[in-house]
């Protein structure tokens, strides 16, 4: 089941952090992620307006994501976005599709 980590980052030094966004692709694509969004254009729907950088990953599941995480690779770059921001990253699992299929058919008998 695909997973993904979301990361919010507080930027304070965006030159050094462009040296992270550079070399963070190649990675990504080494350990069988993509980016699924990335960047500063958020819209706030709910809650505190959101200002930092988010960043979503995704991965085919959850252990790809974890070796993609705490790969020698990544932890070489990840000095770069130490010393530039401040981050919060999760994993999360996506929703298996089965699921959605049966929520959904349970919704919409709702409206009938």
């Amino acid at each position: 089941m695909a997973a993904y980590i979301i990361a919010r980052i507080s930027i304070h030094d965006p030159e050094r952090y462009t040296e992270y966004t550079k070399r963070t692709p190649s990675v990504l694509n080494q350990y069988g992620g993509r980016f699924a969004a990335r960047g500063s254009n958020v819209t706030t729907l709910e809650g505190p307006q959101e200002t930092r950088r988010i960043v979503v990953l995704e991965f085919d599941d959850a252990d790809a994501a974890k070796a993609f995480y705490f790969s020698r690779e990544y932890t070489e770059i990840r000095g770069h976005r130490d010393a530039s921001s401040e981050g919060e990253f999760i994993i999360v699992e996506g929703y298996p599709e089965a699921e959605w299929s049966s929520a959904l058919a349970a919704s919409l008998a709702l409206s009938d």
